[in-house]
């Protein structure tokens, strides 16, 4: 299609269609994943699907934010538990969306498919049925909307979960969806009837609908981040000075596409969303200190310019001596995903191409009739590859240069059979706490205060970047300051709920690692297997319940008995062949 050859043309004229209905030609766009409720200082407007069936999905994405521009006011906070700032978020969307949608038709049927896709996500990943996006979607399908399937489904669920009748009330939401203050005095009393205000706040008196929005459900969240450029670069000059002295602290003169970073102590609770199966006593003895001081950075913003190519140049130099391995792999793999992208042929039929290789039983066998064959589309599914790299300490060396080879191959590979794929990393700021322990040491250092340091979670490509251009970054992997310590359950959850929020129908991570989770401060004031059993519970959550797909490579290590589908590499010279085998494995599924 033609509008494929100009997506960022297509992305601008959306950012136009924004700025012309919040009436605001300032309104600015990032690329990163929407949040719900959005952020009111810009849109989030990634690159336009390649499929033409996510189309509709893309501009309601776009859609749904220009309305919240439009049509919702900035209010005084209001202080609420988490679950009832969840529901009176998504109320409000589903509030300024109907509006939006009777404004303009069009956007209706954008909105519908947008939130269609993450009510599918929510079933695929079995989220409870008292789900925030239910109720947007049952206020919409309460004013005579007419739902997609998926979205249906979800609104069934969520009436048969809740004890009372609430149409009463969802019909004078609807009565009063003109007046954002009576509207929201309803939503609060529907918050009440629902029993959702006594709960305890996760946050302290800080955690609010308007001061500190939170993710609608586990597909669709969105990390914290800074509000402008300078706020980053801040972070990055801060984290420069505290410790890492052989870094330059000149900023970068280039850099990625701004980050989609979410606060890792919310991702832990949306894992747990979706794992209502797993034994909570045990599941909730894990807790968080504090995620204030925990970041997650572009790869690109942690060495200057010129390191990164000293780098890039190392790595090189790493890679060179198994250049025959690597491109047998690539070929192989490449033939085994083209094989099945490419057409398939049905014989033995009594009509279509002649088959000549069976032209003998004219001969052989004189009175059977000809033999023809069809080609027919093999169907292959749209797929996104995450691999997820232990960045600690004990990765340096040997162990870090085979987890950079890893990703080059994979990445390279899949990338030039139209696979998306995402290199992430992750490792924490400093060694023994930082400023996590600091803050635990000020306020009295109480008993067994949960994980006890600030997190760094690395994007060296995220699966919409170019590959020849983010490749440049991989070589930071071996930067000597970077590798300190490594929280995996935190780290496996980040991952998964970025895939998870991707539209592509088949989703694989693959986690590449030398062992066990290792982080000194934590395990010095909790028991000692505190980060082990929330290892174990988050890899049985995704392996059991997610529809994304595990797979984790061991260096030097056998990991098996953390993970299900997992194999073991000690030397360069096993990496092609352990890996065509898996990945082979992974793809005839």
């Amino acid at each position: 299609m033609s509008w494929v050859k100009n997506r960022e043309e297509f992305k601008q004229a959306a950012l136009s269609t924004a700025r012309a209905v919040s009436k605001n030609q300032d309104l600015e766009s990032t690329s990163q994943a929407s949040s719900r409720p959005p952020s009111s200082s810009q849109i989030s407007l990634q690159y336009p699907p390649r499929s033409s069936s996510q189309v509709d999905a893309w501009r309601g994405e776009g859609d749904f934010q220009a309305f919240w521009q439009t049509f919702h006011k900035e209010y005084p906070s209001i202080k609420m538990p988490k679950i009832a700032r969840d529901f009176f978020a998504e109320l409000e969307l589903s509030r300024v969306e109907m509006i939006g949608g009777d404004k303009f038709p069009g956007a209706k049927i954008n909105l519908n498919a947008y939130l269609n896709t993450l009510a599918k996500k929510g079933i695929d990943n079995k989220v409870h049925p008292f789900n925030p996006l239910a109720a947007n979607l049952w206020l919409k399908q309460l004013n005579g909307e007419s739902l997609p399937e998926d979205s249906k489904k979800t609104v069934t669920a969520f009436l048969s979960s809740i004890p009372i009748n609430v149409n009463n009330v969802g019909k004078e939401l609807i009565e009063a969806q003109n007046s954002q203050e009576d509207f929201q005095s309803i939503a609060l009393s529907l918050m009440k009837d629902l029993d959702l205000m006594h709960e305890p706040e996760t946050k302290g008196d800080q955690e609010s609908f308007e001061e500190d929005p939170a993710p609608e459900n586990p597909q669709d969240s969105n990390d914290q981040q800074p509000d402008t450029e300078e706020d980053i670069r801040e972070q990055t000059i801060e984290s420069k000075a505290e410790g890492e002295a052989d870094e330059d602290s000149g900023m970068l003169e280039e850099t990625q596409a701004p980050i989609d970073s979410t606060s890792i102590d919310e991702e832990i609770d949306l894992t747990r969303n979706f794992n209502e199966d797993l034994d909570q006593t045990s599941y909730e003895d894990y807790k968080i200190f504090t995620s204030q001081f925990d970041e997650v950075i572009n790869a690109i913003e942690l060495a200057t310019p010129e390191e990164s190519q000293r780098l890039r140049l190392q790595l090189d130099q790493l890679i060179a001596p198994h250049q025959t391995t690597i491109g047998k792999l690539a070929n192989r793999l490449q033939r085994l995903l083209q094989a099945q992208q490419n057409r398939s042929w049905n014989y033995n039929l009594e009509e279509g191409l002649l088959d000549t290789a069976q032209l003998h039983r004219v001969i052989t066998r004189p009175g059977d009739p000809l033999s023809f064959k069809q080609e027919s589309e093999s169907k292959f599914k749209d797929t996104v590859v995450s691999l997820l790299i232990d960045s600690s300490g004990s990765m340096r060396g040997r162990s870090m240069t085979l987890a950079a080879i890893c990703g080059d191959i994979i990445g390279s590979t899949l990338e030039r059979c139209y696979v998306k794929t995402e290199l992430l990393g992750f490792t924490t700021k400093h060694w023994k706490g930082g400023d996590s322990r600091k803050a635990w040491v000020n306020q009295g250092s109480p008993l067994n205060p949960g994980r006890l340091n600030d997190l760094r979670h690395i994007i060296f490509k995220s699966a919409d970047d170019n590959f020849r251009k983010a490749r440049k970054s991989f070589g930071i992997m071996l930067r000597e300051g970077l590798l300190k310590e490594n929280v995996d359950g935190e780290a496996l959850a980040w991952a998964h709920q970025r895939l998870s929020k991707r539209n592509e129908e088949r989703k694989i991570l693959i986690v590449i690692s030398d062992g066990a989770p290792v982080d000194d401060s934590t395990l010095s004031t909790n028991h000692s297997n505190f980060l082990d059993n929330h290892l174990r519970q988050i890899i049985n959550t995704i392996e059991t319940q997610s529809n994304v797909e595990l797979l984790a490579i061991g260096i030097g290590h056998d990991v098996t008995k953390y993970y299900s589908k997992s194999i073991t590499i000690n030397r360069a010279e096993e990496l092609a062949e352990a890996l065509l085998d898996k990945l082979t494995e992974l793809f005839n599924d």
